[in-house]
């Protein structure tokens, strides 16, 4: 199994000794994915299981909630539990307890590459590492669905051209500033994919007027002024602790703009975060040639780019974020599909041709 070398290349025996985080073996990988896949498909009064099962031991974070008898890893103690833990930041401790694991109790903060998997729906099942220092943060290790296993490609940020978006969500930063532009742009990507509608939202630069050529006028939802809450709050710029009033003003405000993506056209955003318009039509810039091939990637291990036509990779949506893109290559496009496919298209300098990004591995 390719997860395990992961996690042991990340993770030293010396963390372990002083209350990091420990390499989970083969056969340790196996049982927790085999309880939490048959827990999956199991459902509670209609409602399927949501819960996040994390290797490490009791002493090895700080104020545990312990049970004081340890219970099974079996899908029938999981699905009992899940009602109790399915809300994000809580996992389930598992441990070894003999030659058995267990369920000890569950935590909310982990030591830094914690082996953690998430059950995300019937039979999708992710597994993460924890970054640490309380950070709530996590990267992707892998995605398995059904019997496909997507292991994620580490090095597909070292692309030519590859955005700042996907360098972050990969995780070969080393830090995940709340107030970061990338993780504002995270932030949105995510909470664009949640409302399951769909949704395209185009980032511009600030200081061009260029984007207009490629929207059609006039436009049904123009804001002017621009609306400009989010941006104040990227100026306030807190720190590397922002708060939490902070960050719960810049949730509600990436929410807000995430959620205008789900009406009918494109959400145009400024580099600087004010909100010029949503619904707008795109439309093929005067003296262009129609786009007929790009280049698509997506950040898993033994995949290769390739080159498609834009209708191979959606409908209206990913058709005119490819075109506009191609026709204002200083922009980026930002596309959300109703089925939980999430693309980022940008301009490759290095191929002249519009890149594609097929990144939802990342964002569950």
């Amino acid at each position: 199994m390719m997860i395990h070398p992961h996690f042991a290349r990340h993770v030293s025996a010396a963390d372990a000794e002083t209350g990091g985080a420990a390499v989970p073996d083969i056969e340790t990988v196996q049982a927790i994915v085999d309880a939490a896949f048959w827990t999956s498909l199991r459902r509670e009064e209609g409602v399927a299981p949501r819960i996040s099962l994390a290797f490490v031991a009791p002493e090895q974070v700080a104020g545990p909630l312990m049970f004081e008898k340890p219970l099974p890893l079996a899908p029938q103690s999981l699905m009992r539990l899940a009602p109790a833990v399915e809300r994000p930041g809580i996992h389930l401790g598992v441990w070894g307890d003999g030659n058995e694991l267990s369920v000890w109790g569950a935590t909310r903060n982990l030591p830094a590459f914690s082996f953690v998997l998430e059950v995300i729906t019937p039979g999708l099942l992710v597994i993460k590492h924890s970054r640490g220092e309380e950070s709530g943060k996590f990267v992707n290790v892998a995605v398995l669905e059904g019997e496909q296993i997507k292991i994620i490609d580490q090095q597909a940020a070292t692309l030519p051209d590859c955005p700042a978006l996907l360098i972050s969500l990969v995780g070969l930063d080393s830090q995940f500033a709340a107030n970061s532009s990338v993780s504002v742009l995270i932030q949105m990507a995510v909470s664009m994919r949640a409302h399951g509608r769909g949704g395209l939202l185009l980032v511009i630069p600030s200081n061009s007027q260029t984007w207009q050529e490629s929207i059609l006028r006039p436009i049904t939802y123009s804001v002017l002024p621009p609306f400009a809450a989010l941006a104040d709050l990227m100026v306030q710029n807190p720190g590397d602790a922002p708060g939490v009033g902070w960050e719960d003003d810049l949730r509600h405000a990436v929410d807000g703009i995430a959620g205008l993506t789900a009406v009918d056209g494109a959400t145009i955003l400024t580099d600087r975060y004010e909100l010029l318009a949503f619904g707008a039509k795109i439309v093929r810039r005067r003296g262009s040639n129609q786009l007929d091939r790009l280049i698509v990637t997506e950040p898993i291990e033994g995949a290769s780019a390739t080159l498609a036509e834009p209708v191979e990779l959606g409908g209206t949506r990913h058709l005119s974020a490819a075109q506009f893109v191609h026709d204002q290559r200083d922009s980026i496009a930002m596309v959300a599909s109703q089925d939980g496919r999430f693309t980022v298209f940008a301009w490759s300098p290095c191929e002249a041709m519009v890149h594609a990004h097929r990144i939802e591995t990342l964002l569950l």
